[in-house]
């Protein structure tokens, strides 16, 4: 740290140099003509021509040479080496020159040639500092220790770490193909509110904050399932919204309390639609990044070519298990000996989504769509026709976790308002005892058959990306306050 100190001192020294010599450190507006992988492009059109450029960027590697260096700038398409000699710079670009430290963020006008070594390079004619660095940049920032402040610090871990910045990128080109894929075929983005008067659409616990204004508590958004469907009831049919969502749970490598995801909803669909649809979606966003359907997963790979597997949840249980939960007359006592905690499962089937979790989902690498969900663990679906005791829902699991879940909406007033008594007798929190009286009102007006989807956008990105941790593909995750 005192190192650190020291190295900061000097650098404020060299910024009082540069006002001291009228030279302003944290420049204004300065106009490129182009970007660095542009130049880079159409280098040898620009070498032949001679032609004289200008580019900016942070200079990421200083090689000195006597009276004159060799500087790499790189902005955010690439990097370019340039040639620098002082004695050939107007006076203002050799003051900034001289108090050049690594970080800073540079502008330069000059020409295009290539070294003995054909290297492309700047030869430097004007040199600009835009913004003097005072904090110097890490030498070393990758391994296991450094990970906390990666994640604190994503600022300098984007700098410094190219795989880090085309994660995000490809998150953002991810997103970007999902909106072109839905909006192709005739789906309207809506946005719905994030700050809700209770909780709904999902379980789980919400944040609370208050509004002055309205002198009420609101809760942060947990899903944004119900409005979605009053839309439905408004008469949009075809539906996405790209939400956040936030959930006052625990912190893991898939879970942050603040997240993104994708609901989509299709008036006059079902369960079935929204199965075809969630394989069609994925499977264009690989093709679109990656150009086919075998993506990087760990040191191995995943195949995601189609068709996707469907196994029903009773049938799943049975395959990796052995466990016949219909069947097993102590389940809990199975569920006790695998070590899980069942102290909050009342009925067999919650008895048996705990079994689920832990002897299932790890087992499902390649995309598997596991389909008839017991009715009682799926308040906001449909039920089989023929089979009560069962809902038209399904879950995607892809690489062990899961990425997307779905359902044939449940459009009945008279049942989605039992339900949601029966969901407000369990042990839920306080917020979740108020039924949405409003939303059963929506519904008696008529919501068309519907089916209705959502897939994690973070856990998604994770598995293109082939990241162990969500915080991998979150620019600023949530972490415990930095410790002074």
């Amino acid at each position: 740290m005192e190192e650190i100190n020291d190295l900061i001192k000097q650098r404020i020294i060299k910024l009082e140099n540069l006002r001291a010599k009228g030279v302003n450190p944290y420049g204004g507006k300065f106009v490129k003509s182009l970007n660095i992988n542009e130049l880079l492009a159409d280098f040898e059109a620009a070498t032949a021509q001679s032609r004289e450029v200008t580019v900016a960027g942070r200079v990421m590697a200083v090689r000195s040479h006597g009276k004159s260096c060799f500087v790499d700038v790189k902005d955010s398409t690439a990097k370019i080496q340039n040639y620098i000699k002082a004695a050939e710079l107007p006076e203002a670009g050799r003051t900034a020159f001289e108090n050049l430290d690594i970080g800073d963020i540079v502008g330069i006008k000059g020409k295009a040639f290539k070294t003995r070594t054909g290297e492309p390079t700047l030869h430097v004619e004007e040199f600009t500092m835009l913004s003097k660095s005072i904090r110097p940049l890490p030498e070393k920032w990758h391994g296991l220790k450094d990970i906390e402040t990666r994640y604190r610090q994503r600022y300098v871990d984007l700098i410094v770490n190219e795989e880090v910045k085309k994660v995000f990128e490809l998150r953002i080109k991810m997103i970007a193909r999902i909106r072109a894929f839905l909006d192709g075929k005739g789906f309207l983005e809506v946005e719905t509110p994030m700050m809700q008067p209770m909780p709904g659409g999902a379980t789980a616990k919400p944040f609370k904050t208050h509004h002055e204004a309205l002198g009420i508590d609101l809760y942060m958004r947990i899903a944004p399932e119900l409005y979605l469907k009053r839309l439905l009831v408004g008469g949009f049919e075809k539906i996405y919204e790209i939400n956040r969502n936030f959930r006052n749970e625990g912190i893991s490598p898939r879970h942050n309390p603040e997240f993104t995801m994708i609901e989509v909803y299709q008036a006059y669909g079902d369960c079935g639609d929204m199965i075809d649809l969630t394989e069609e979606l994925i499977l264009d966003a690989a093709q679109h990044l990656f150009g086919k359907y075998k993506i990087a997963h760990g040191e191995g790979e995943i195949d995601l070519s189609p068709p996707w597997e469907r196994i029903p949840f009773r049938e799943a249980i049975l395959k990796y298990s052995g466990i016949d939960y219909k069947k097993e007359k102590d389940l809990r006592k199975v569920a006790k000996d695998m070590g899980l905690d069942i102290r909050d499962a009342k009925l067999d089937e919650e008895v048996a989504n705990k079994i689920f979790e832990k002897a299932v989902e790890p087992k499902l690498l390649k995309p598997t769509f596991i389909i008839d969900y017991p009715a009682i663990l799926c308040p906001l679906s449909k039920k089989k026709p023929g089979e009560p005791d069962l809902t038209e829902r399904f879950e995607l699991f892809i690489s062990g976790h899961e990425l997307a879940n779905a359902y044939s909406e449940l459009n009945d007033p008279i049942e989605q308002k039992s339900r949601f008594e029966d969901q407000v007798k369990g042990p839920e929190a306080p917020e979740a005892k108020t039924i949405d009286e409003d939303f059963v009102r929506a519904l008696e007006y008529g919501m068309p058959p519907a089916g209705g989807l959502g897939i994690g956008i973070d856990r998604l990105a994770m598995l293109l990306a082939n990241c162990d941790s969500i915080k991998d593909v979150i620019l600023f995750p949530q972490l415990k306050p930095e410790q002074q």
